[in-house]
Order: structure tokens, then sequence, then C-alpha cells
């Protein structure tokens, strides 16, 4: 509950008028008002707060309410503020979003609510914080309620926040917009929002393109050495990252590369410049050969692990990563870095919130290197997987996987981006693909696939329930978007488009099949989410998400975090 909602409440339990609270605490009516709709808060510890809890104690005693008190009041009203783990991040990520997808010109909203530009441009960049979030917000949602109002805007909202329309009616508003912008809860739906859309959006051919990854060759220096050396604080820890990898490309090894590392990520993150040295080192590595085992730092702030892992999303497409976790891994005294190669190993450490304070030892000792690789090896035998990786070239793993996953007892919930390819006819099937002009091998392959995507789906309904979720598309819709049909159980990456009257009986022969089994539930969405990823969630086991193209790749996720935050993903959310 926020804060508004707190004092509404008590108000209601203790039979107390906002005059009546004006009178016991001195604070003006028009001020309690405001309170009262949201378009203020006060400052958490402030006099205006202590006047109200006072009051609000002394008004329960005179109605012999003695269950309301002092720390009982203080302590509700103390959940609404923002802890002192505010995600400050999270936060001007979410004000980028909205100013950026509105147009909304900040030197007019500073006049309206009466804050410096130079500020809010310095809380934008992440250079300067608010001292009160929940007031800076609230006059931030006042601002926008008052000008943005359009449909146009009020769709742009909704894409944003991931909301329905009745919660952006003119009573809900700021409510809806102020709990998305500073609620501690929201934090880790911003950053899924963030992996799933990016991921739904990647491109690795385009990539490819843009890094010149083709074009990328591999350097060899004979008899290159690189030198044992110690590095103190974040600048010479980002050098020593880079000769750690400069050692492993130039080496004649293409043996796996270990990193581990719970360092905080913030530091590192603003520096652009050396943020693309990195990745440059790192598609030298891939490009050489080098499979990568890594183990993520989970127990990291949620802002920070998503941003480590929407970091990786390129590399997880090559399908030449490994990433794992450490389960219960507490640690609120040391940060450690290890990275090992057969050629260099990079070590360091430093005192919580002492970043800067490091120290990094680079060795390439070749008895030094025998003991952190056994180090890795250990730490490996300790760590579980963080997520199952699935390409073409490991087809056979991921049939495996999904007889597995065909005799495991549990329901299962799918956004799909494509309708499913069990419900369509073989009759129309064969049409589409003949008419995209497919050989009669790739049409054999195909309607093989369809027939044993059949069998798998009506094992799992034997027992279990499945509900999909689709989005239907209009004909206006589907002429401005490329719908094709989903086979990435297969890897066919070949596009097999449909066109708008083969799309509508699929999607008829769909609804037909809802109709007649009666474990398969057909789910319509208000809004369109994915374009190119199909998302299923196995509660309390895994959340697969399937990318359709460019390239067709299937993440099994595995970390209870991760699968709680995308079980919770707004737009994913039915109320």
């Amino acid at each position: 509950m926020n804060f508004k909602e707190i004092l509404n409440k008590y108000l209601e339990e203790l039979n107390c008028s906002s005059k009546k609270l004006s009178n016991e605490s001195g604070l003006s009516e028009s001020v309690i008002s405001r309170y009262r709709s949201g378009e203020r808060t006060p400052i958490k510890d402030s006099e205006q707060m202590n006047k109200l809890i006072t009051s609000l104690f002394n008004i329960a005693q005179k109605n012999e309410q003695n269950e309301y008190t002092i720390d009982k009041i203080t302590n509700d009203f103390n959940n609404a503020f923002p802890s002192d783990n505010f995600d400050y991040i999270a936060f001007s990520k979410g004000l980028n979003a909205l100013i950026t997808s509105l147009n909304i010109n900040t030197n007019e909203m500073s006049k309206y609510i009466l804050f410096d530009a130079s500020h809010i441009s310095r809380i934008r960049n992440g250079k300067a914080k608010a001292s009160n979030p929940i007031e800076f917000t609230n006059k931030i949602c006042s601002y926008i309620y008052s000008k943005y109002k359009s449909p146009e805007d009020i769709n742009k909202l909704q894409s944003i926040i991931g909301c329905k329309k009745s919660d952006l009616t003119n009573s809900k508003f700021c409510h809806t917009l102020s709990s998305w912008l500073i609620s501690e809860e929201t934090a880790p739906n911003n950053q899924i929002s963030d992996f799933l859309y990016n991921l739904d959006s990647f491109n690795l051919d385009d990539y490819i393109k843009v890094i010149k990854f083709d074009e990328l060759k591999v350097p060899f220096i004979p008899f290159y050495k690189a030198k044992t050396k110690h590095y103190y604080g974040i600048e010479e820890m980002k050098q020593g990252e880079l000769n750690f990898f400069k050692a492993t490309v130039l080496s004649k090894s293409k043996e796996d590369i270990f990193m581990c590392s719970d360092m905080p990520m913030e530091d590192m993150a603003k520096d652009i410049s050396f943020g693309k040295k990195w990745m440059f080192a790192i598609a030298l590595c891939l490009k050489k050969g080098h499979h990568l085992n890594i183990i993520h730092n989970i127990d990291r702030p949620f802002n920070e692990m998503m941003l480590g892992l929407e970091s990786w999303i390129p590399i997880y497409m090559t399908g030449q990563i490994s990433p794992f976790y450490l389960k219960d891994n507490k640690n609120n005294v040391y940060n450690h870095l290890n990275y090992v190669s057969t050629t260099a190993t990079l070590t360091g450490e430093c005192i919580k919130d002492y970043h800067n304070k490091g120290m990094y030892y680079l060795t390439t000792n070749k008895n030094e290197i025998k003991y952190y690789k056994e180090k890795a090896s250990l730490l490996l035998k300790k760590a579980k997987p963080l997520m199952e990786i699935y390409r073409e070239n490991n087809i056979k793993e991921y049939e495996i996987f999904l007889k597995k996953d065909e005799n495991l007892p549990a329901n299962r919930t799918r956004y799909i981006s494509s309708l499913p390819l069990f419900t369509i006819s073989d009759e129309l099937l064969i049409k589409i693909l003949k008419r995209n002009k497919l050989t009669k091998s790739d049409i054999k392959k195909i309607i093989k696939y369809k027939n044993e995507e059949e069998k798998y789906i009506n094992n799992i309904l034997k027992n279990n329930i499945i509900n999909d979720y689709i989005y239907k598309l209009t004909e206006k819709e589907f002429k401005s978007d490329i719908v094709s049909l989903s086979l990435n159980n297969i890897f066919f990456n070949k596009k097999i488009n449909y066109t708008y009257n083969e799309y509508k009986e699929h999607l008829e022969l769909t609804n037909k099949y809802a109709k007649k089994v009666n474990n398969y539930k057909l789910n319509y969405m208000d809004n369109k989410t994915f374009k190119n990823i199909t998302i299923t969630i196995i509660k309390n086991n895994y959340v697969i998400i399937s990318k359709n193209s460019n390239p067709t790749i299937h993440f099994v996720i595995k970390h209870p975090k991760l699968i709680e935050a995308i079980e919770n993903f707004r737009p994913l959310v039915k109320e």
C-alpha cells in the first residue's frame, strides 16, 4: 500500500474526517486533502509526518482503539516510503521512458512542478537523486495527468507500464503511474521488461554486422606473454580485465574460459568506452572458438543482476556460453573476481561498498594458473545451471529435454507470438507450405514435426492443463506485421508467412480445438506483447523462452528469482 492508501485506511477505521485530523495535527485541511488524494506525500521522519502519526495515535486513544500503537502506525507508514535501497537506476530508467515516449518538454514540466530543469536532467542521467522520490514522482504524475490523456498517450502509457486502460482512468491515473515509477515491487518488472523485449527484438545477424564479427581477425603475436602484474582501483582493474582477454586471445589454446565475479556492475556500466572494448574482447574469444563458463552473481540487487544478464544477450545467442549461479551465496563483506583461461588468470577482491579500493592480480605463472583452474573446477561443481541454452548444434539435447518436459506432471501457461502448430489441419499446412515454395524435403520435414508436436501436446494434456494466451490480429495489424508459422522446436529458420485468410482459418481451427479438448484453454490478450518469442511457464519448475528466429534458440530458465520475476511481469499477469 502507498502513503495515501494507508492514510485513508486509518481515517476510515478511526471514523476520522480530514477536518478532525487537521485540528488534531495542526496541519491545514488543504494539506490533508492533498495527502489523501496522493497529490502530496510528506517526507519520511519529517515534522509533518511525526504530527500525523501522533495525532492518529491520540484519536485512536480517544476512541479507545488501543490496538493502534505509535509503533504500529509508524511501521505502517514507513512501509509506504522507499527503503534505503531505493532503486534510483530503475527510477531514472522509468522516468526516461516516460519523457521519451510521450515527447515531454522538460522545461515546460519543470515550470509546472516548480523544479529546476537542470536537476531533472541530472536525475534522468543518474547523476543526481531526488531528495524525496515520492514527492517528486507525485509532481511528475500530476503534470502528465494534466497534459497527456489523449487516446494516443494512453496507449503509449499502457505499452510502457503494461497495465489495463481502466488503470489509467481519472481516479486511478496518478496512482498507477506513480506506483510504476517508485514501487520497489515494480523494479524487477522494469528490468524483466527490458530483458524480454531486448530478447524479442534482438537480431544476431544485425548484431554481427554492427560489430563486424565476420570481419574480425583473431590476432596472433608469436611469443607474446602478458606481464604478471598487480592492479589497484577501478580504472586499473578495467585494464587488468582487457589484458587478461588479450593474453587469452593471443594464445594458441582454445580451451574453455571461466568467469566468476560479484563485483558491483554500476561503476563498470557507466563507462561506455570500456564496455565496448570489453564486448569486443569477448567477441574475439568467441571468434577464436572459446566456450565461456560463467557463474553469474544472482544475489546482487535485482537491477544489477538484470543489467548483467541483459548485456550478455548477444553472447547467449551464440550458444558458446554456459551460465551458472551459486545457491545461498550470502556474502556481505567481500566482493571477488576470478577469470581463468589456459594462458592467464585474473583474480581480485575488495571490501563491499569500496570497489575503488580493490586489488587485482594478473598472472601467467603456470603453477598459479593450475591452482586457479582447480579452484574454478571446484566452483563449477558447486554451481547450478542458471539456464540451459539450446541451439541447432545441440538439437539432440533439446529433444531429450522435451521428452522429460512432456512427462512432467504440471500445468503450463504459454504466451505465444504465433498460433500453435498442433491445431492446424494438414490440408491448410500443405497449402501454406506450397505457396511459400518450400521443397518437397522441407514440406515432409514440417509435416512430420507437426504430427510429433500434436502427440507431444496431447500427452501433456492427458493429465495437465495448458493455458495459451494469444493476441488476435486485426486485418490492418496483420498487414503491418509479418506473421509466420512457429517452427522453433525444429530450428527451422526460414520464415513461412500466412495470408490473412490463412491466418483466420488457423485461428478458427485453434478455437475449435479449444472447445473440443477440455484441458486446453485459449485466452485472448488485450494487447500484443512479443513478436518473436514464446514464453512457457511451468510453475515451480522452470520457464522456457523460445525465440522463433534470428536466431532460433531456447532458454530454459531455472533460477527461482528469475522465474518469479517473469511470472509476475505485468503484461503477462491476468487480473
